[in-house]
């Protein structure tokens, strides 16, 4: 039962997907084709280093392959996109953010120094089978100590990079080894807004296990997650009760008084271009504006924006949710596609509505036509951890860290370690501070 905006089948968000297929090599790990019940990833002299990095399955699927790395800036990406984009669009974990419609749009603004370890099969045709974007910090804590940290930045909150399925733990044993072995490389690693649990999490423990390299993780936090279940045809009363729910039916009722209210998607067959403007005006309209934050501010920010939502919308893999009344827009937002998988990017509502609301009766009828989609099975709320409203609104959660791993034998773990806690709790209560003046 729908307690808001009518969705007409029609307007269900469209099925997307389907993508493409080159390059240069450093060190090669090769798997032993002679030996079905173990594979040992060596790259060079680095078979010390990443040892047995064994799974019988997969050694089954890759027993005859070779891998290559090597570590190109991602502003040379743009040549092997179509490589690319075949490994974002069935990777074992899906990232937007590491999309190339994305992440191309990404680099004049957030990536200029930034690089990736590509990992690569020896096939014939060769296929990229892992992607990890990632940018050296040289003085992360102040002292002549290097991390190589993956790259994320603030509008992209998921650092999970991109890696085959069938050969996770395989591609992975390659990139540690090769980061190990290039002496351009920091000894150490950092994995922003790594997931704590699921595919490749599992396989990075299983791979570091074996290797017996030292790793710990920070700030674990959890954010919303929407997944969608064929039995939650009651998802909304459960998940918000029966007094919010009619709490809500109450506001949606005020907030008809102005008019005709209504949801609707802008995809890729619509003008997407016109509704990005509509919903970065209606950003710029409140807080974000007067704070100076707002997209329409910086001119390169939106730029970005426009490029990546333009290029994703092409195959339906970005959307502009809006909630109306009459002719105004009330509350929008964009979300971003890949596989089966979205991401709840960007929201804004008119503030002179607040008293009805319009952000959550949004949130809520995006939450039912999410629900309705069988080509979503999970959806990312990219809120912050304990969100005043995406927390009550979604029940599932995603665990993240941020992971530091030390990659030799050599590497300064420990005081790596020290320094970066006292590094986040520094931060931490400048923040504090910063809000406590913002309150006087």
């Amino acid at each position: 039962m729908s307690y808001l905006v009518a969705f007409p089948a029609a307007n269900r968000f469209p099925l997307r997907r389907e993508m493409l297929l080159e390059q240069t090599t450093t060190m090669s790990a090769k798997a032993n084709p002679t030996d079905r019940s173990s594979m040992v990833i060596a790259l060079d002299s680095a078979a010390s280093v990443i040892a047995g990095v064994r799974r019988v399955a997969e050694a089954e699927r890759a027993a005859d392959a070779e891998l290559t790395a090597e570590w190109q800036p991602l502003s040379g990406l743009a040549s092997v996109a179509d490589d690319w984009r075949m490994l974002a669009a069935h990777a074992l974990e899906p990232n937007v953010f590491y999309d190339p419609a994305f992440a191309l749009h990404a680099l004049p603004v957030f990536g200029h120094d930034a690089g990736a370890v590509l990992v690569w099969s020896q096939t014939t045709p060769r296929r990229l089978l892992g992607l990890f974007p990632a940018r050296i910090e040289r003085r992360r804590y102040g002292v002549p100590m290097s991390v190589l940290a993956g790259w994320t930045h603030p509008y992209a909150p998921l650092g999970t990079p991109l890696v085959e399925p069938h050969m996770a733990e395989p591609v992975i044993g390659a990139w540690l080894s090769y980061l190990a072995q290039d002496p351009r490389m920091p000894h150490l690693l950092l994995l922003p807004y790594c997931p704590a649990q699921g595919g490749f999490a599992t396989a990075l423990d299983n791979v570091l296990g074996r290797a017996a390299l030292p790793s710990v993780g920070f700030d674990t936090r959890e954010r919303a997650v929407l997944m969608r279940d064929d039995s939650d045809d009651d998802y909304l009363d459960r998940a918000l009760g029966k007094k919010k729910i009619r709490d809500l039916a109450r506001q949606r009722r005020r907030l008809a008084e102005y008019g005709p209210v209504a949801f609707s998607v802008a995809t890729g067959h619509d003008n997407i271009g016109a509704a990005v403007n509509e919903f970065l005006a209606l950003e710029a309209a409140g807080w974000k504006g007067r704070s100076g934050s707002a997209v329409v501010q910086q001119a390169d920010i939106r730029a970005f924006l426009h490029g990546a939502v333009g290029t994703l919308a092409v195959n339906g893999n970005a959307l502009v949710v809006r909630l109306t009344v009459g002719e105004k827009l009330v509350a929008g937002g964009i979300l971003l596609v890949n596989g089966d998988t979205a991401w709840f990017w960007k929201i804004a509502y008119d503030e002179a509505f607040a008293p009805c609301s319009p952000g959550i009766l949004l949130a809520a009828a995006v939450t039912e036509s999410l629900l309705a989609d069988h080509s979503i099975a999970r959806t990312d709320s990219c809120a912050s951890a304990d969100h005043s409203m995406m927390d009550k609104l979604w029940r599932d959660r995603l665990p993240l860290t941020d992971r530091l791993i030390g990659l030799r034998p050599d590497a300064p773990f420990a005081m790596a370690a020290r320094l970066e806690k006292l590094r986040r709790s520094a931060i931490a209560a400048a923040k504090s501070t910063r809000d406590l003046l913002r309150r006087r």
